[in-house]
């Protein structure tokens, strides 16, 4: 019984924390997202309005913690 336990827990774990990455079309933008958790790597290109001020490309990183951002550097 305890054997079953501890299997089921680690499976439950696993289903909650390994991320699935998903590849944007959007510049090379990765998402990796796991039921717990999404980490962004945002490489996007830039709106005609952005372009014309001098940004080609938004870069960096978005930490989302059960759906809560926790993290932005997205310049």
């Amino acid at each position: 019984m305890k054997k079953l336990l501890i299997v089921a827990v680690t499976i439950m774990l696993l289903v909650l924390l390994i991320p699935v990455p998903y590849h944007l079309k959007d510049g090379g933008s990765v998402i990796y997202e796991a039921i717990l958790y999404k980490v962004s790597k945002i490489h996007r290109i830039a709106s005609d309005e952005d372009r014309e001020a001098g940004q080609e490309f938004y870069e960096g990183i978005i930490i989302e913690i059960l759906g809560f951002e926790v993290f932005n550097n997205v310049k």
